[in-house]
């Protein structure tokens, strides 16, 4: 692959790696030390343009668009060979970058990557079109085809995931695209940049550029040169991002925050469902769209799972991302530790009781805070009502189904839920009225390329993941032939 070294942190521009035009750079922080670890060319508007340029000349004049369904699924099935031979640089590179676990990021982010390119390498098969039937002496028709430059931009909690999320689909399908990684944790996109090269997409076919979002991530928004915005983050900044699409007129996929509800029945199995609540806000620091930070327990079960937690929580490893035996490692940044500090004190003066953690811990001058449980809040409070994205669970207890379901709905976010029950009746009931785009049953976070994940409310609109993620990458064009 070359001599070029991920921790030179050049862009890649239309299959070639250069400094930022302006020269700038930035630093990468290590959070389980909060030392610098890398620096990576901080792009500008220029470099941006360079990009978008790149990839429209590689739609418009290069082979991709135009290659057979069939030669893409055997590139993409060739970037997920290469993903999993490389298993361990892109380990190190994910838990560098972001402080997880490296057990974590082997067996879930590497692996999933791996995964969505080898599902979508299936699907660029099946992208035909269908004849239609008409009255007219005509023979009518339907195609599929690619949007063209796609502007995919993603944060810093799952960068390999979440990047392969937009572009697998979109490549799959045909298109072009300009990847800006978030800021924070841009390491293992540029290594993919390697892998794609290798596995042979063509030169443009695949651009990535780092940078401030301020500065890069808002000129990509707003090059007149990009087709559809397929944006991971912040519901704040996904609003910004939909109204400037909505102005150009462009397609977009806004997957945005969310504040998702754990309801657990009284029937519920309790040791299945004490391992998915603490699964379900611990998992990846918390820092997770689809976390279950929001607990709702049938009253009689809620003293009793607060005891359960209060010893069990304690005991989840937290420390070093590098060993193998940590669940739980850094936050990503120093500002979304206090951020979470923030939040707890705000629940002690709401009154709320600190069942177990809500306080940092110090070591290695890294980013860490424990794991923290709150009781006895009022479903008004801001700690339940906004996203925290850090490791803390609410609990509040509901007496009835119906109030369940009404306290889970009582947010403005709408991305994932959670069940916990033996009554298979009351799960498809509750499940069928629960305001979310993925509701899961006895078990957190269950997801697979083959299953579409999305946001309704502030939580987003489109869909990640499945045939329904592959279709918001094509536009479909009628062709009406005249048989006369």
């Amino acid at each position: 692959m070359g001599d070029h070294k991920i921790e030179d942190g050049l862009l890649f521009i239309g299959g070639r790696w250069r400094e930022s035009a302006g020269g700038g750079r930035a630093d990468v922080v290590d959070p389980s030390t909060g030392r610098v670890a890398a620096t990576v060319a901080d792009a500008d508007a220029s470099d941006v343009d360079a990009a978008v340029g790149a990839a429209r000349e590689a739609f418009d004049r290069g082979p991709w668009a135009a290659t057979s369904g069939r030669e893409r699924a055997r590139v993409l099935r060739r970037v997920a060979d290469l993903v999993r031979e490389h298993a361990d640089e892109l380990t190190r590179l994910e838990s560098l970058d972001v402080g997880k676990p490296v057990t974590l990021c082997r067996a879930v982010d590497v692996e999933t990557t791996a995964e969505q390119y080898e599902y979508y390498a299936g699907l660029a098969q099946t992208l035909d079109g269908a004849t239609r039937g008409t009255p007219l002496n005509a023979l009518a028709y339907t195609r599929r085809e690619p949007l063209g430059v796609v502007a995919a931009i993603t944060p810093f909690n799952f960068p390999l995931i979440l990047s392969g999320s937009k572009l697998a689909p979109a490549l799959a399908a045909g298109n072009t695209v300009v990847h800006k990684p978030s800021e924070d944790t841009p390491l293992s996109a540029l290594f993919m940049a390697r892998l794609f090269q290798e596995a042979g997409v063509p030169d443009g076919v695949v651009n990535v550029v780092t940078g401030m979002g301020a500065k890069a991530g808002k000129a990509l928004l707003e090059h007149p040169g990009i087709d559809k915005i397929a944006f991971t983050g912040s519901t704040a900044v996904g609003r910004h991002a939909a109204s400037v699409a909505g102005a150009a007129l462009k397609p977009v996929t806004m997957e945005l925050g969310g504040n998702a509800a754990h309801l657990v029945f009284e029937d519920a199995d309790l040791d299945k469902a004490i391992g998915a609540i603490i699964k379900a806000f611990v998992f990846n620091t918390g820092q997770f769209c689809m976390a279950g930070p929001r607990l709702l327990v049938a009253r009689p079960l809620y003293e009793t799972i607060l005891g359960i937690l209060a010893q069990a929580v304690p005991g989840v490893p937290v420390g070093d991302p590098r060993d193998p035996g940590t669940v739980v490692g850094p936050m990503a940044a120093d500002r979304h530790v206090k951020k979470v500090e923030e939040y707890v004190e705000q629940a002690r003066r709401e009154g709320g009781r600190i069942v177990c953690g809500g306080e940092r811990l110090d070591l290695n001058g890294g980013y860490y805070y424990r794991p923290t449980v709150i009781a006895d809040l009022a479903a008004g409070s801001r700690v339940v009502q906004e996203e925290i994205f850090g490791p803390v669970l609410t609990v509040q207890p509901f007496d009835s189904e119906d109030e369940a379901v009404e306290m889970a709905n009582a947010t403005p976010y709408g991305l994932a839920a959670g069940i916990q029950t033996a009554d298979v009746a009351r799960a498809h009931r509750v499940a069928a009225r629960l305001q979310a785009g993925i509701v899961w049953v006895n078990d957190w976070a269950m997801l697979d390329p083959a299953v579409p994940f999305g946001g309704v409310k502030d939580s987003g609109y489109g869909r990640e993941y499945g045939p329904e993620a592959l279709a918001s990458y094509t536009r479909t064009k009628s062709v009406v032939v005249s048989l006369d």
